[in-house]
């Protein structure tokens, strides 16, 4: 299993957005290196989604329902897409003061690479995350 982490702007797409429509298709994505993280995602792979500019917090745990497939606003064929479903509204949102502040996640890819909108996370990131956003901060 592998563990991901998507950033949205909740004012284009929220996690609250996100739970009333069900399931959606993960697009816009114009980056390769991102890109390159929704073709590694598979069916059943868990994703963080992080509310990016506002908030700047992880809000909650999602799950990959489709593998990438051409992504359908664009006839462009490099980019792709990848269905997600809400798993998980967190208890406590994990903000990015949390996150710099932690010891156990100074690597995490959110730190290194603040802009990249689709990430990968390692699976002691992705359970220390969830922990905090379970347990709160402690």
């Amino acid at each position: 299993m592998n563990y991901f982490l998507v950033k949205s702007e909740p004012f284009k797409y929220s996690w609250e957005q996100f739970n009333k429509d069900g399931e959606t298709f993960w697009d816009g994505v114009r980056n390769y290196q991102a890109r390159n993280n929704l073709k590694a995602m598979k069916k059943g792979d868990f994703v963080l989604f992080y509310h990016s500019n506002e908030g700047k917090e992880i809000v909650g745990i999602a799950k990959v329902v489709k593998e990438y497939y051409q992504d359908p606003t664009t006839e462009d064929e490099k980019w792709v897409v990848v269905d997600l479903a809400p798993v998980e509204t967190l208890k406590h949102p994990v903000t990015l003061e949390t996150i710099k502040a932690d010891p156990q996640l100074q690597d995490i890819a959110l730190v290194r690479q603040g802009r990249l909108s689709v990430m990968p996370l390692k699976a002691e990131e992705f359970d220390r995350l969830v922990a905090l956003g379970t347990e709160g901060t402690k």
